[in-house]
């Protein structure tokens, strides 16, 4: 089977080679969104048949049944277009692109603006991952293209809940429509109370040097935190913390686990240290939701998800299956948790958790831990002893399967 994939813009009489035109009179069976159809409906033969590409596209390569079908796609259909969903649903498939200009060049050209170093991320029909991570990279320009849930105004909006405010916003409506067309660059502030007609795109670049979190050190000191209770005690120490993510292997993993998260502090820590983690935090105490929430905004580390509540009645089935996991609070019951942890984990994930050698504390939770990993097999490594100042000793125990 083959695919003409031939990319257009918004412009109601696309221009088109003559090359392209021939293909269009020569066809058979096309394809594209309806916006598409309305398009170039009065250059396709009288007898030519139009499928239209909508959810579910199952559905839709049902239909392509043809052998060869002529496809309009928006942009350039290699740009996070859908001539990369033809290789993914028909990796056999002839593939034949005839391109234009995307929304994100277009939107840079009318701007006068250089794109070489433009980070792009697409949020149409996807989460928020991506962008939160050029975000925590203090990434200079970003270009966005969006769909009706994330919109500029939502956009702009997470920017500012999370302290990224030295940023300007260019949203181009419409582009490549003479009549419909418009580019407005706006503050944050303004963007999060406009609205934007569809389709539109959007770059987000720097407005100064400095970022609101630009003086981030690497650790984040213990009193910047919003603590429970205004206890120092309930938070994992920064110099412990930074010890305890490195033995978690981060920079190799993906989806991590934090049980326990009290403060949210070392779930902060790993969002801003790596932000390519997909990080699920757990806890138990109710009144912790709103400090992760403000110690997250605080530190400007969106994308934490928050589950409320006790996790040994938790449902885990569905979440992103961890390979490294913290198990900063226990309740007395840390072998239960290490086998209800053993039954997602990868098989290279790691569980790291922080014993605390005190006199007053009356569950011995090292003896816990070693008996949990000789139950469930898990082969543990060396431990490592640490006391800062007049602290009590702390073990920082870790084993895998």
């Amino acid at each position: 089977m083959k695919f003409v994939v031939i990319g257009i813009s918004d412009h109601p009489n696309p221009f088109f080679t003559p090359e392209v035109l021939e293909i269009i009179k020569n066809g058979k069976v096309f394809s594209g969104g309806k916006r598409h159809h309305e398009i170039v409906a009065p250059l396709l033969p009288a007898d030519a048949e139009w499928i239209d590409i909508t959810v579910p596209l199952n559905d839709v390569f049902a239909k392509y049944t043809a052998n060869e079908i002529i496809v309009f796609a928006s942009g350039d259909p290699l740009f996070f277009g859908f001539a990369n969903t033809i290789q993914r649903k028909m990796a056999e498939a002839e593939i034949v692109v005839y391109p234009t200009f995307n929304s994100l060049q277009m939107l840079a050209h009318r701007l006068v603006m250089p794109y070489h170093d433009m980070r792009i991320v697409s949020l149409t029909g996807r989460p928020w991952p991506e962008f939160d991570k050029a975000l925590i990279e203090r990434t200079g320009k970003i270009g966005v293209l969006t769909d009706r849930e994330h919109t500029p105004a939502a956009i702009a909006q997470r920017m500012l809940d999370y302290g990224y405010t030295d940023y300007q916003m260019h949203v181009g409506e419409h582009l490549g429509n003479p009549e419909l067309e418009k580019v407005t660059t706006l503050s944050l502030e303004e963007a999060s109370k406009r609205e934007f007609t569809m389709p539109n795109c959007l770059i987000i670049s720097k407005s100064s040097l400095l970022t609101s979190h630009s003086s981030l050190q690497f650790g984040i000191p213990d009193a910047a935190f919003a603590l429970l209770d205004g206890r120092e005690k309930m938070i994992t120490k920064m110099p412990i913390r930074l010890l305890t993510l490195q033995t978690l292997e981060l920079p190799k993993h993906r989806v991590f686990w934090d049980i326990g998260f009290c403060t949210g502090s070392v779930s902060i820590e790993a969002r801003l240290q790596f932000p390519h983690l997909q990080i699920e935090a757990f806890e138990i105490r109710p009144e912790c939701e709103v400090i992760i929430h403000e110690n997250a905004r605080r530190f400007g580390a969106p994308g934490i998800s928050i589950h409320m509540g006790d996790f040994l009645k938790q449902d885990i089935t569905n979440l992103p299956h961890p390979d490294a996991v913290f198990i900063g609070g226990h309740g007395g019951k840390l072998k239960e948790i290490m086998a209800k942890v053993l039954s997602v984990l990868s098989d290279d994930g790691v569980i790291v958790f922080n014993s605390v050698v005190a006199p007053k504390v009356m569950i011995d939770s090292q003896k816990l831990w070693n008996e949990a990993c000789a139950e469930l097999g898990l082969k543990q490594e060396p431990p490592l002893h640490i006391q800062l100042n007049d602290n009590h000793p702390i073990t920082i125990l870790k084993c895998r399967k």
